[in-house]
């Protein structure tokens, strides 16, 4: 029976889950599989530490260069993060042609091509699917199940920290900083959650699937992101009164030859099947020119979801090297399926606007000119009482394009009877 031995970069809570079910799942594996994996050697930087494994300590090292030179390793798994680091380590794999599995979402989003030409050159694999949402799949599910579709379009729940925020924010009523606290004491928020909260790490999971749809790795910048941090109470349930739910999406479109990427929070009907996904889940939705509506969805973070998927792909590699087929499913295959990416300022949505107002004569009617002169339509309006001069009025618009809602705002905001920063939210009619 084959034999692999595995180089694992980092022991956290992700590097002790696949030791942990490497272990125990050995026989399984070894019986579907006919090869033994083995880890053979553990690169941290703390060897003394205590992490709860029955594993020999003699395979631990504080050295990570060693263990990519060591010559009996066959796989290199990065469980490290960030870019700094983690980005020598699998430049030297590569360039020795020893595969890579990695969970590094980040790493990829601003350095994806240039790994993906090395493993290329040096007839090596490298791996991902733990880098976006977790357990369920969805790299494998782009790069080969959906390989003979055109993609029109993907929505997708990428991080468990701000879905499990939101769900309790709109069932439990809670404000947004007393569950980001309790989000934090579970463990589902880092102590900074800035990456999460403000979006990016969508953004970045965003960009490795817009990048696998379309045959070419884009440049995170030219993804627009928006987080859920200024999210108020009074908006979510204003969007559930009008049959809608807010979550945040990744989001991309290939309209007439054009492709969109976004990560903002948006207004879903209630009634969808994303709207459905709570707590810390994850859920990809993709439609197919072949295959029409799918959707992925289980727990995108967490030791054992991510561990699902490092372990799958340590698998996938141990297959590959088993067969001498490295590269027979490239990391990324360049194609180009679209003509060009559309700026954020011309893409079309409905919008959600909250605003303000002083409860004066003509003061909606000026404001539906200012919206009209725009080219905006408005589909519906919810004057609320107020026991103050200042009025909330929620308008929900007919479709509109970014620039021209942007631009009458700019008005909106500078008339004197309008008080506050106005809200805008996006609406996707799923």
């Amino acid at each position: 029976m084959r034999k692999v031995n595995i180089g694992l970069i980092g022991c956290g809570n992700v590097g002790a889950g696949v030791v942990k079910w490497v272990q125990k799942n050995s026989d399984l594996i070894e019986a579907r599989c006919n090869m033994q994996l083995e880890i053979a050697k553990i690169a941290v930087k703390n060897v003394q530490k205590d992490r709860g494994l029955s594993i020999d300590q003699s395979i631990f090292t504080a050295d990570a260069s060693t263990l990519v030179n060591a010559p009996d390793i066959d796989i290199v798994v990065e469980l490290i993060g960030g870019i700094d680091e983690a980005k020598p380590l699998v430049i030297s794999a590569l360039k020795q042609g020893k595969p890579v599995v990695t969970a590094n979402k980040s790493l990829l989003a601003f350095h994806g091509a240039e790994l993906f030409k090395l493993a290329e050159d040096n007839n090596s694999d490298i791996y991902y699917e733990a880098s976006v949402a977790g357990g369920i799949s969805i790299i494998k599910y782009l790069k080969e199940g959906l390989v003979g579709n055109h993609i029109n379009l993907i929505y997708g729940i990428l991080n468990g920290t701000c879905n499990y925020i939101l769900t309790r924010m709109a069932q439990n009523g809670e404000k947004f900083d007393d569950v980001l606290k309790e989000a934090q004491k579970l463990g589902f928020a880092e102590a900074d959650p800035g990456l999460d909260i403000d979006g990016h790490d969508t953004a970045h999971k965003t960009c490795i699937l817009a990048s696998l749809a379309y045959g070419e790795w884009f440049e995170v910048d030219s993804i627009y992101v928006e987080g859920i941090r200024n999210l108020e109470l009074q908006d979510i349930h204003n969007a559930s009164e009008a049959g809608y739910t807010i979550k945040l999406l990744g989001i991309i479109k290939l309209n007439s030859g054009r492709v969109q990427m976004r990560a903002h929070p948006v207004l879903v009907p209630s009634t969808s099947l994303i709207a459905k996904v709570d707590n810390e889940f994850n859920a990809v939705w993709v439609n197919g020119d072949i295959v029409g509506d799918a959707m992925l969805y289980g727990r995108g973070a967490g030791q054992d979801p991510t561990t699902s998927a490092v372990v799958a792909d340590i698998i996938d590699v141990a297959l590959n090297i088993k067969c001498n087929s490295a590269n027979r499913v490239a990391a990324f295959q360049p194609h180009k399926s679209y003509s060009k990416v559309l700026p954020m300022p011309e893409i079309s949505s409905r919008y959600y606007l909250r605003l303000s107002l002083e409860d004066k004569p003509s003061v909606l009617a000026n404001i539906a000119r200012i919206l009209g002169d725009a080219n905006i339509s408005i589909a519906s309006v919810v004057q609320k009482e107020s026991d103050s001069n200042k009025l909330p009025v929620i308008l929900i618009t007919h479709t509109a394009k970014e620039a021209d809602i942007n631009s009458a705002i700019e008005k909106i905001e500078d008339l004197s009877v309008v008080h506050g920063n106005p809200i805008i939210l996006r609406i996707e009619d799923i």
